[in-house]
């Protein structure tokens, strides 16, 4: 237990197929393209404009415009429908997605493990998940890790209510818990006096990738001179944010200025294990294995979120990390 002082994307059945076509050129002969990201722009999305601040996408070629997510943006749908070329999402999202039809490409895995969290008030966490049971649960309704922990763990006894992206009722109840991530939520409540405690969901053995880049399958092989020159400068983009992160973060502030400087600082310090760490820091930022794409869709299909079981080789490429 770690102890300090998201969005299941619902993609409508009509989106079957989808456009292969790749951008059209600027007036500089770059080849326009559109990335959209799967919430407001903050460090976790660091690398993308690092990579923006430093040119590495016009070296490439590429003219990228950067589209924030949010509750209301589906980087899913809007990939899947033609109307952004990249997204982000996490790697359960994108699996969940099939059962719409949707076949994407997953290229690369920003964070290597999750850091979805379950936040208690402070001296009233639980080192175990059974132990929940009883509680009032903010938590988002579908979100596949809350089904993966009920299928694990006998929580029958929990309160579940509909979390809103607000900590207010949260806040008013010290017994309650609420869904969050480790590199954020703790730290903005930390700043207003309240302590908090954190168990990570990895934890209990579901870690699926997170912030993974992906394309969909028509357009990965359809556009793959686009997707090598789009990869070229995510590496390069992330390896300058893990050197400089304080003089993008600058960036990041001036295109999302409702986020803090010392909260963007304090984001990227603390995910810099889950993105540098792990497997990426023998093979590279992004860095994906069959083993751990395998073992989600198991874990995914076991406890219905997914229709049919597939082999992980359909959904990501090794191409970029071989």
């Amino acid at each position: 237990m770690i102890k300090m002082t998201r969005k299941k994307w619902i993609v409508p059945t009509s989106l079957l197929l989808l456009a292969a076509c790749g951008g059209s050129a600027n007036s500089d002969g770059n080849e326009s393209v559109k990335l959209v990201l799967n919430w407001f722009p903050k460090s976790q999305m660091g690398g993308f404009y690092a990579a923006q601040v430093n040119g590495d996408y016009e070296d490439n070629d590429l003219d990228v415009e950067i589209e924030p997510g949010g509750p209301e943006v589906s980087a899913i749908q809007l990939v899947a429908s033609g109307n952004a070329d990249f997204g982000l999402a996490h790697a359960d999202q994108l699996l969940v997605a099939r059962n719409e039809g949707i076949e994407f490409v997953a290229l690369a895995a920003t964070q290597q493990e999750s850091p979805q969290a379950l936040m208690f008030h402070d001296g009233h966490g639980v080192s175990d998940f059974a132990e929940m049971n009883g509680k009032t649960m903010y938590i988002e309704p579908g979100i596949p890790y809350w089904d993966y922990l009920k299928n694990k763990y006998d929580l029958s006894e929990v309160d579940e209510l509909a979390y809103t992206g607000q900590n207010v009722n949260f806040l008013a109840d010290e017994e309650s818990i609420t869904q969050a991530f480790l590199t954020s939520e703790p730290f903005f409540l930390e700043r207003q006096g309240i302590a908090t405690e954190t168990l990570l969901i990895s934890e209990a053995g579901y870690n699926p990738y997170n912030v993974v880049l992906f394309v969909t399958k028509d357009y990965f092989e359809n556009n793959e001179e686009t997707v090598d020159q789009f990869m070229k400068a995510y590496q390069s983009g992330w390896g300058t944010y893990e050197e400089n992160y304080e003089e993008i973060n600058e960036s990041i502030h001036e295109v999302n200025p409702e986020i803090a400087l010392e909260e963007l600082e304090y984001e990227a310090e603390t995910q810099h294990e889950f993105v540098f760490g792990g497997e990426a820091a023998e093979h590279g930022v992004g860095y994906m294995s069959h083993e751990r794409w395998q073992e989600l869709i198991d874990q995914l299909f076991e406890i219905g979120q997914l229709e049919q079981s597939i082999d992980a080789t359909e959904v990501f490429t090794t191409k970029y990390y071989e």
